[in-house]
């Protein structure tokens, strides 16, 4: 089980898998889609999907979720006493399916006929990305169009497994935009995904574009939004739940530089980092995809987040700051120094 990948349970509940590691009895995941028979509060319309004449409600604010969880199946809800935080999580006996980006799009790809109109905007953005070097094996497409719940406003979360083949297919983008395959988004695409992300005004429109921009991750294709999302790749999964323990030191402000950006669009994204503030502060960590790519090797950054102490399993201790404590990230940022 890898980040991008769902998990349908024995309710119908749609879970997003946010992290490589989970313990053996379950599944970290967080709950991004619901059938609309188990809702009684007020939804967006633009929330509401259908697939087979079933309605779900798509679960966009992290405070609902929780909410939702705690009020009708708190079984899904678990505290974790390695990073003493409530998650979501699905007991392996209450999992009926798990849905995977890779086969999702091979489907797509190998289907040339009754396709809908993002499936084959899916699959000419998958071809145009093989045509640079990016081979399909290497691909997958998670979000909406992984549980075929995408409607008219839906974006496509594309996904590139492997570190150096995600690098690759930002360049590849770069290299589709200048041979007009693909276009960069407009104002008014960026416009729509400032006020999805920034809730605060942590960052300022002109801010969240500049970052945007040269991160080479997002793009449009036939006026439909997507995201060049990442992945490990197998070989590149090092841990297992457990070998590292969280303890909370509160919030903090620091200053520094980056080191090595070599999973910077992970989820987390993780900086290592000099901290100027404090030498045992090693890496700076984002939760949430904002910040994801905000910096990279040699920039020096200004971030606030949670301070934690990193307990390794031989002993061995460090701290880290974690941005994205929750989706919207209220208050907590990663800038370069500028």
């Amino acid at each position: 089980m890898r980040i991008r990948d769902f998990i349908e349970t024995v309710e119908g509940l749609y879970f997003a898998v946010n992290t490589y590691y989970y313990p053996e009895d379950r599944f970290f995941a967080f709950l991004r889609y619901v059938p609309y028979e188990f809702v009684d509060f007020e939804v967006d319309k633009n929330n509401i999907r259908e697939i087979n004449g079933k309605k779900y409600v798509k679960m966009a604010e992290t405070h609902k979720a929780y909410k939702f969880l705690k009020e009708k199946f708190d079984k899904y809800l678990f505290y974790d006493e390695t990073i003493n935080v409530l998650m979501h999580a699905i007991p392996k006996e209450d999992v009926k399916r798990i849905l995977s980006p890779k086969e999702r799009l091979k489907e797509i790809v190998n289907e040339e006929n009754n396709l809908n109109e993002l499936e084959e905007k899916c699959r000419k953005l998958a071809l145009i990305l093989e045509d640079y070097g990016v081979p399909i094996k290497s691909m997958g497409v998670s979000g909406s169009l992984l549980l075929k719940l995408n409607n008219k406003n839906s974006d496509i979360d594309f996904v590139i497994y492997g570190k150096d083949m995600h690098k690759k297919g930002r360049e590849a983008l770069k290299q589709a935009f200048e041979d007009n395959k693909l276009k960069p988004l407009s104002d008014n695409f960026w416009k729509i995904a400032y006020e999805k992300r920034i809730k605060d005004g942590t960052l300022t429109y002109e801010e969240f574009v500049f970052y945007e921009k040269r991160k080479f991750n997002r793009g449009t294709i036939d006026n439909t939004m997507f995201d060049l999302l990442f992945t490990r790749e197998w070989e590149e999964i090092n841990e297992k739940y457990g070998d590292r323990r969280y303890r909370n030191l509160g919030f903090i402000k620091i200053e520094g530089r980056v080191l090595n950006d070599d999973f910077a669009f992970d989820n987390p994204a993780v900086y290592k980092i000099e901290c100027y503030n404090d030498e045992d502060i090693k890496e700076v960590v984002s939760f949430t995809h904002t910040y994801a790519g905000q910096c990279f090797n040699g920039e020096e950054i200004i971030a606030r987040g949670k301070l934690e102490e990193v307990i390794n399993k031989n002993g061995e201790r460090y701290k880290r700051v974690v941005v994205g404590t929750t989706r919207e990230a209220f208050n907590e940022y990663i800038k370069i120094k500028r």
